[in-house]
């Protein structure tokens, strides 16, 4: 049976009556769904792309493959979080799961460029389902001092499975571009235990029984900063997916394995680091932890900028990822801690709005960039863009 909802406010700073909680684990493989919505098909791309040289513009629709699913998550989690206020996280998270598998899978089968990319944008629409309402029963379930700890915890499982679902997708996109979008068929099989394992929090269940006290009184300002250094976070990372691939052909490494490769060491480095989340924000701090975070990313893109070798991009690949298990908890983290509670799905919502509106904007902001100037220099201009960055997060979330 799941922890009583309130076993979660005990003293417990290592987060040890987590661990014997179904929800916590419930929680954690809904959000490793999330990791396969956009990454998972990025070694199919090339072959993707090849499949299809006959339709106009291949090259960008194959491209937006990747981030297809963030434009409709962008337009549809705020009103999935504004839903959830009124109507309950889990009935929104549980059919978010269904309609997941049915449209992932169907890039598998689907006869057309066009017919893929609709299927992208229906996913989309899964993905708001179960990212807004998975964020805020985060809220819901866990005390403030915990909600870090299971944010970190998170970001590692979720980068755990990116590393197993991205490895998978590379040798499977050896045999057939097609073969990757199977893997969106592991909501099927999550769907039963977290039909079981997640209980409607009674504070969803009564908009008029919140309190409308909470949280801090400048809290919408404060949350559309935070959604805006999230949009430019992502718009920047999204290089990696939706660009290193064509990358490593430009320099001679055309292979699948390769950008498998790099995503993977993108997905581990993250997952190490964002296991370490609460405890490195415990002595940095809440703004010099992600400020640490961005200037380790800007060190990656500073590494993909100085060299044109595998190696380059190894390194490169390992520094972002790192930097990014310091950074990407922070954002849901800081927003859900200013926000009342009657409005964590609304907050939620425009959070993950943010987060998948910037890695849809990425391939549209930086395919011009790198048909301009080339790959070196748009990789210099991202590490470059990432130092305000660092500055603002350090300076908003400096101890009060």
């Amino acid at each position: 049976m799941a922890t009583p909802q309130n076993a979660m406010a005990r003293p417990d700073p290592k987060g040890r009556a987590m661990l014997s909680d179904q929800r916590v684990w419930a929680l954690l493989l809904a959000a490793t769904l999330t990791i396969m919505s956009n990454a998972t098909i990025t070694p199919a791309l090339p072959g993707l792309e090849a499949s299809f040289r006959d339709t106009p513009n291949a090259g960008l629709l194959t491209r937006l493959l990747v981030t297809a699913p963030s434009l409709l998550v962008a337009i549809s989690a705020p009103f999935v979080g504004m839903a959830s206020d009124r109507y309950g996280r889990r009935p929104l998270l549980l059919s978010g799961i269904l309609l997941y598998a049915v449209a992932g899978t169907a890039g598998a089968v689907l006869p057309s460029l066009e017919g893929i990319f609709a299927s992208r944008l229906i996913l989309g629409i899964a993905v708001a389902l179960i990212m807004t309402t998975q964020a805020a029963l985060v809220g819901d379930y866990f005390a403030p001092p915990l909600r870090g700890r299971f944010m970190g915890w998170q970001m590692g499982a979720t980068n755990l499975g990116g590393f197993i679902f991205i490895a998978l997708a590379g040798w499977l996109a050896g045999i057939s571009p097609r073969l990757p979008f199977l893997i969106y068929a592991l909501g099927f099989v999550y769907l039963p235990f977290l039909w079981r394992a997640l209980p409607e929090p009674e504070e969803t269940q009564s908009p008029a029984g919140h309190g409308v006290t909470d949280g801090r009184a400048d809290w919408p300002q404060f949350v559309a900063v935070i959604a805006l250094l999230a949009a430019g976070t992502l718009t920047i990372f999204y290089i990696m997916p939706t660009q290193i691939p064509f990358y490593l052909v430009s320099i001679g490494h055309p292979e699948p394995s390769a950008s498998a490769q790099a995503m993977a060491l993108v997905t581990v480095a993250g997952g190490l680091s964002a296991i370490s989340f609460a405890t490195v924000r415990a002595k940095l701090g809440a703004g010099l932890t992600p400020a640490l975070g961005y200037l380790t990313i800007a060190g990656g893109f500073f590494a993909l900028h100085s060299g044109d070798t595998m190696a380059s991009v190894r390194i490169g690949a390992l520094l972002i990822g790192l930097g990014l298990g310091y950074v990407m908890p922070t954002f849901l983290v800081s927003a859900l801690g200013a926000a009342p509670e009657h409005r964590r799905g609304a907050v939620s919502g425009a959070v993950t709005m943010a987060l998948f509106l910037g890695q849809f904007l990425s391939p549209l902001v930086v395919q011009p960039l790198v048909e301009l100037y080339g790959y070196p220099t748009t990789f210099l201009i991202a590490a470059i863009l990432l130092l305000p960055m660092a500055a603002t997060m350090a300076w908003m979330l400096r101890r009060r």
